[in-house]
């Protein structure tokens, strides 16, 4: 099965995350040490309307951002208005996707002009224009004594 980008960015359309990825963070949340050389990044999606479903939750680098590549991934079950996760990174520039799979099909639902119609998020709240968030926008520092990103669902 060929591998999809969690964000395509000629339409800003979501796919899955790997499934491994996806299946060590809610079976392994906390399973590992903090590294010291890492920095704790805390990440508190809100605006949450529909309480089912999941975020997929995609962290970048600069070199990774528009192809997709991403360094980090997660997957947080949604039970509230609002959802709060961890992600263990080297001190530096960052950028988040994510989105909201409301109907627990692993993919960004779309309508059929290829925009998205489940919620998503940028870092910085970054406004979508005709595909995802520009890096520039999206980009924030994770210093080596960590941070904190909130991000309202669009």
């Amino acid at each position: 099965m060929k591998r999809l980008p969690l964000f395509e960015t000629a339409v800003g359309v979501f796919a899955p995350v790997p499934a491994v990825l996806l299946a060590a963070a809610l079976l392994f949340p906390g399973a590992a040490a903090a590294d010291p050389a890492k920095a704790q990044l805390t990440l508190t999606v809100t605006g949450i309307k529909e309480h089912k479903g999941t975020l997929l939750i995609a962290v970048y680098d600069q070199a990774g951002y528009d192809g997709d590549k991403d360094v980090a991934a997660g997957m947080v079950p949604v039970s509230g208005d609002t959802a709060t996760t961890t992600f263990e990174l080297p001190a530096g520039q960052y950028g988040i996707k994510l989105f909201h799979d409301v109907d627990g099909d692993g993919k960004m639902g779309t309508n059929p002009f290829g925009m998205p119609i489940e919620p998503f998020a940028f870092s910085n709240n970054a406004p979508a224009q005709f595909g995802p968030a520009k890096w520039d926008a999206a980009k924030f520092e994770v210093p080596a004594s960590g941070a904190t990103q909130t991000i309202k669902l669009q």
